[in-house]
């Protein structure tokens, strides 16, 4: 597990599927993700199986927050396509309970997943895609050290218009902790 100061960073297991459908399934929190549609629980079974044939760098790990002395999951993140010869990875998160948005969790996992990505896998470069519109998750991201590095213009379509696609990054040399 990796620990932070209010939360943890657990493997994600089958158990947490049915958690993980149901955040999913709710548009306000999937608005800001890749992902369009409704999904079943067999489809996340599947996503589920081929994540666990990934190198294990690359599994999603489960945000938990303390709550008393007990552990609630809000969400989950991962780094994804990995390369390993640049050294340089992309990462992804969200957290699923709504009750958990604005406090603060997405800035503190994103500190914690740059020191494991630069300090345990020795990664040289993380960087993130966001959707223009998503000004709470570029506010997080900046906080916990991104920088503006690129946009795709129009690059994603959603509830009847175009919206433009940062790139972000941090880079090693540049990160703190």
């Amino acid at each position: 597990m990796i620990y932070g100061e209010r939360l943890r960073l657990r493997a994600a297991d089958k158990t947490d599927l049915p958690r993980f459908v149901a955040w999913l399934n709710d548009p306000d929190v999937r608005h800001f993700l890749l992902i369009d549609l409704p999904m079943s629980l067999s489809q996340e079974e599947r996503w589920f199986e081929h994540m666990q044939s990934q190198h294990p760098a690359e599994h999603v790990l489960v945000i938990e927050a303390q709550v008393g002395q007990d552990w609630m999951p809000i969400g989950n993140t991962s780094l994804m396509g990995i390369d390993w010869t640049n050294r340089c990875a992309e990462i992804g998160i969200f957290i699923g309970e709504k009750t958990c948005w604005s406090q603060g969790y997405g800035r503190e996992t994103m500190r914690l997943m740059l020191k494991h990505g630069f300090e345990t896998l020795n990664l040289h470069r993380i960087y993130l895609r966001v959707f223009e519109h998503n000004l709470r998750g570029i506010k997080a991201y900046e906080h916990a050290g991104f920088k503006h590095e690129g946009r795709m213009r129009q690059a994603r379509y959603q509830d009847g218009r175009y919206y433009d696609v940062l790139l972000m990054s941090v880079l090693r040399d540049e990160w703190t902790q």
